[in-house]
């Protein structure tokens, strides 16, 4: 992972990890972390293992966690973005809106982000070892991990257990017990006001910092549908940061720690621990599965309506083995298009170093639009409107604007953000959820319903929780 190796410790807390979940029983024959904490390059060794853990595994085991690599299944691929490309097997139910309790994918998804979070709260426990100047942002540092990892898993399963600390076996009602959305994003906001508050710009793009706890809280504010003035002020104070705009949007994806990136998740090239395989599982013959998060007809369409976006092109391709099917392009492995057949590699592509982006700039300042209109159907504000220009004049679509409305900011967001794990997220947020989604649904021979906001939870946690962890409706 990049600008964040603390080798020296490093395989003890592999080993540590690998073996713990936080539903499971502390292992017996390895050190704990009740004994391990003793000075601060043991603290380090554990922050760089939240960021380890987000990163997932890049393997084809059950039992490991995948963590960001699988989060596409989860959230693109449930929206009018993406869809897998042969229609079979576990991946199809995302495709049908027809997610199962039993899918592996979610059971993955869920235990590797609460397996985060125990990485996270192990971090809080341990600060007595860290200095008196670092403690406060070692501190903030794992509050916006947890923050970010909570923020995403509340708005794809609603109520959750709250584990604020680090618990042992026999706190079952803590791990099971699931507690109202509104508990869950006082904790979020709390995190992310500490992050605010004690962290800086300093860390480099792989790591937490001020204007990624910024822009995050300010997503939160407007997913919550309120404090919109927070919201739009934490944005300009990001805005004034020295962030911008790539002048080539190609760069933001395969330039990387460019000026535009805020907070990414970072990978490295050809390094069976830290790489990712999602760039080559989007692809046709090049990862383990026969191809996923291809792109709808439905967004083809959309990316393609405006004459002279250069995003189009960015963004998705003509599959060159099979030329009825699109792919998605911003994540090609290290930036390699396999060539003539789109799958020729002089490298393990299963093993890229692409970046996963989380936030950026572009994101930053459409977000500013929605947090000038305030709720409401459009705006005029010239603040607004100069946000809006920005993205637009980048991506080659030039004409002035005078107006935005809120359908016209959610198809911009939709085409800006394409393929990076948005639209599920904007489409809840702008309320345009069951609407938007039941009509592709139909369109496409399968249904939506409110049900299908929220994923079920794992049949194996039910299970495990012996009737403590209660099902989500429609499951």
């Amino acid at each position: 992972m990049k600008n964040i190796k603390y080798i020296k410790f490093l395989f003890l807390f592999a080993i540590f990890f690998a073996c713990e979940d936080f539903l499971e029983p502390a292992p017996t024959s390895v050190v704990s972390s009740a004994d391990f904490f003793t000075n601060e390059d043991q603290l380090l060794a554990a922050i760089a293992n939240m960021y380890d853990g987000l990163q997932g595994a890049n393997d084809t085991s059950s039992n490991s966690n995948h963590a960001t690599q699988i989060e596409f299944y989860v959230t693109e691929m449930r929206s009018d973005n993406t869809r897998s490309k042969s229609g079979e097997g576990e991946a199809a139910q995302f495709d049908d809106f027809n997610v199962q309790p039993t899918n592996g994918l979610v059971a993955d998804h869920y235990r590797s982000f609460f397996n985060v979070i125990f990485r996270a709260n192990t971090v809080l426990a341990n600060l007595g070892v860290a200095s008196e100047e670092n403690r406060p942002k070692f501190e903030a540092e794992a509050k916006f991990i947890r923050a970010y990892v909570y923020f995403n898993l509340v708005r794809l399963y609603g109520d959750l257990p709250l584990v604020d600390r680090v618990i042992g076996i026999d706190d079952v009602e803590i791990s099971y017990i699931r507690r109202p959305t509104a508990d869950i994003y006082d904790l979020i906001v709390s995190d992310l006001l500490d992050g605010v508050a004690n962290l800086d710009n300093s860390n480099g793009r792989n790591r937490a910092s001020k204007a990624a706890a910024q822009a995050l809280l300010a997503k939160v504010y407007l997913t919550q549908g309120q404090n919109y003035l927070d919201a739009q002020i934490l944005l300009e104070d990001v805005m004034a940061s020295g962030y911008m705009l790539e002048p080539n949007y190609e760069d933001v994806f395969f330039n990387e720690d460019n000026s535009e990136v805020i907070f990414a998740i970072g990978y490295q090239s050809g390094q069976a621990q830290d790489s990712q395989n999602f760039s080559a599982e989007w692809l046709n013959g090049v990862g383990r599965t026969v191809g996923v998060n291809y792109v709808t007809d439905d967004a083809k369409a959309v990316m393609l309506e405006s004459a002279g976006d250069i995003r189009a092109d960015v963004s998705m391709r003509t599959d060159l083995i099979q030329p009825t099917q699109t792919q998605v392009t911003k994540y090609l492995p290290d930036g390699d298009s396999g060539g003539d057949d789109g799958k020729t590699f002089t490298f393990d592509a299963r093993l890229a170093g692409n970046d996963w982006i989380v936030l950026r700039h572009a994101d930053v300042l459409l977000m500013h639009v929605e947090a000038i209109m305030a709720g409401g159907q459009e705006t005029n504000s010239a603040a607004a409107l100069s946000s809006f220009q920005a993205v637009r004049d980048r991506a080659g679509l030039t004409d002035a604007v005078t107006n935005v409305t809120k359908d016209e900011l959610l198809l911009e967001r939709r085409v800006e953000l394409a393929f990076e794990n948005q639209r599920l997220y904007d489409l809840k947020r702008f309320g345009k959820a069951i609407e938007i989604l039941g009509a592709f649904a139909l369109a496409n021979g399968t249904n939506f319903s409110s049900n299908d906001l929220l994923l079920p939870f794992p049949e194996s946690e039910i299970g495990l929780s012996n009737g403590l962890l209660n099902q989500n409706p429609g499951y």
